[in-house]
């Protein structure tokens, strides 16, 4: 039993100063000087003082890579990493796509991502299906799947041949989620646009990686989120389009749902803080930027700060996709399509979004909360579980430091690459405490948990779908 005072309780629609009472897993009282109210409860309680801090609803990170094939390697992660570095920053739950390729069986896959994080992780779980091909087996798979608590589906408009799906299959896909009532999540580009661009540059001899960029510029975004959309309107599918980078591909998600299009936007915190430059570097430093879609030039950032401060922007994610830059991304130094794609980004989304966000005064502290945790639990069916601070909610509790001042660096990071895309970057707060239903897992900004103590979340299906 812990009980959190005189903390400044902060939720996606409030304010507060209160006491926070966690018996068991869950919240159980909020309110003013419980310790005088509820003294004959409080036997064995061990007391925290919060006065300063702010108490946050624990972190939910909607897409995350952890175990991760790709390009001719495997993602550095293991769940006892990631999960330690999701908690230490403030992330108490992650869902992970599950991304077999097309030749994989989806039963089995699914079968094998759980199998890498039950009775590993440190911190609360769960997928999004990643569907790479659709075929007479399909449905029935995917069905079993769902009734394993997996209400969610992601599928690639790009990596042709790999993850990717044909616009057959992506039909079938979104008519089968509309009528199940899954979500289904989708990374938006035109693949056959980014093959032309590739081998244009590349027989242009423009092989690095601030080649990247060029080779799926903007409009090749747009025009999957704007594809994405005819398909969602045909079917009645609920969708969310992930790690947008760009305002014009916001705008043409905000033109699918003008014409009743059921639509979130998800962007990543690197497309907030970072720009093309970054790519650019010499030394082939700019393959530790190198990710898909690709960091933008830096007059996006104030649009997608104002669309995330407007709510057309729904949620901040990391696409964490941890990858060492030594042996790695070195993979493609004379070649950038075959730079493994990725940032390393769970452990600092949380910090950088409130230090380059709240703190510079491009979003509110709600604002904070509801993109950060409330509306990941509220789109993939986990709230009022998660994503807030209420009387029956899983304790999964944050107490935040803000006047923590410090810096991010590899030296220190709980992640398991080799480089951080953030060095040296200095940080106005961080994590101090961090419960996971109940349980806390890290303590004055150290992790002091229990591998192995995070549980898969099974979600149910919208009742009223058929």
């Amino acid at each position: 039993m812990y009980l959190i005072r005189n903390g400044h309780v902060v939720t996606a629609t409030e304010s507060y100063v209160a006491d926070i009472l966690i018996d068991g897993e869950r919240v159980t009282h909020i309110g003013l000087d419980l310790r005088e109210s509820l003294k004959d409860l409080l036997h064995n309680c061990v007391e925290v003082d919060a006065e300063g801090k702010y108490v946050f609803p624990g972190f939910i990170d909607p897409h995350v890579h952890i175990y991760l094939p790709f390009m001719g390697t495997h993602a550095k992660d293991t769940y006892e990493t990631a999960s330690r570095a999701a908690l230490v920053g403030g992330t108490t739950t992650l869902i992970e796509m599950c991304c077999p390729s097309r030749q994989d069986d989806p039963w089995e896959a699914f079968q094998l991502w759980k199998s890498k994080a039950e009775g590993l992780s440190a911190c609360d779980f769960t997928f999004h299906m990643g569907i790479s091909r659709f075929d007479d087996s399909t449905e029935s798979k995917l069905r079993q799947i769902v009734a394993e608590g997996i209400t969610s589906w992601k599928v690639f408009l790009a990596y042709k041949d790999f993850f990717g799906v044909n616009d057959s299959e992506l039909y079938k896909t979104l008519e089968l989620a509309s009528k199940l009532g899954v979500i289904v999540t989708a990374h938006c580009e035109n693949e056959s646009m980014i093959a032309e661009l590739q081998k244009r540059l590349l027989e242009e001899g423009k092989t690095g990686p601030q080649w990247h960029e060029p080779s799926r510029p903007i409009q090749v975004e747009a025009e999957g989120v704007q594809h994405l959309m005819t398909f969602a309107e045909m079917t009645k599918a609920k969708v969310y389009i992930v790690h947008t980078s760009n305002a014009l591909a916001v705008e043409a998600a905000m033109r699918g749902k003008s014409r009743g299009v059921d639509v979130s936007v998800e962007t990543v915190i690197p497309y907030l803080v970072l720009d093309d430059t970054y790519a650019q570097q010499p030394n082939f430093e700019g393959s530790k930027y190198v990710m898909s879609p690709p960091i933008r030039s830096k007059e996006e950032q104030p649009k997608l700060w104002q669309h995330l401060r407007q709510r057309n922007i729904s949620t901040v994610a990391t696409d964490h996709a941890p990858f060492d830059f030594v042996g790695q991304k070195e993979m493609g130094r004379d070649d950038f399509t075959k730079i493994p794609n990725g940032i390393p980004t769970v452990e600092d989304r949380v910090n950088l979004l409130y230090t380059y966000g709240v703190c510079r005064g491009h979003i509110d502290l709600n604002t904070f909360v509801d993109s950060a945790s409330t509306q990941a639990a509220k789109l993939f069916g986990l709230f009022p579980k998660k994503g807030t601070i209420s009387v029956g909610s899983d304790a999964d509790i944050v107490i935040y430091d803000p006047s923590y001042r410090g810096t991010i660096s590899v030296n220190t990071h709980s992640m398991a690459t080799d480089y951080s895309a953030f060095e040296g970057w200095p940080i106005e707060g961080k994590p101090l405490h961090v419960w996971v239903r109940g349980k806390r897992q890290v303590e004055d900004g150290k992790f002091v948990g229990e591998m192995g103590h995070g549980q898969f979340l099974r979600r149910q299906i919208d009742a009223s779908a058929t």
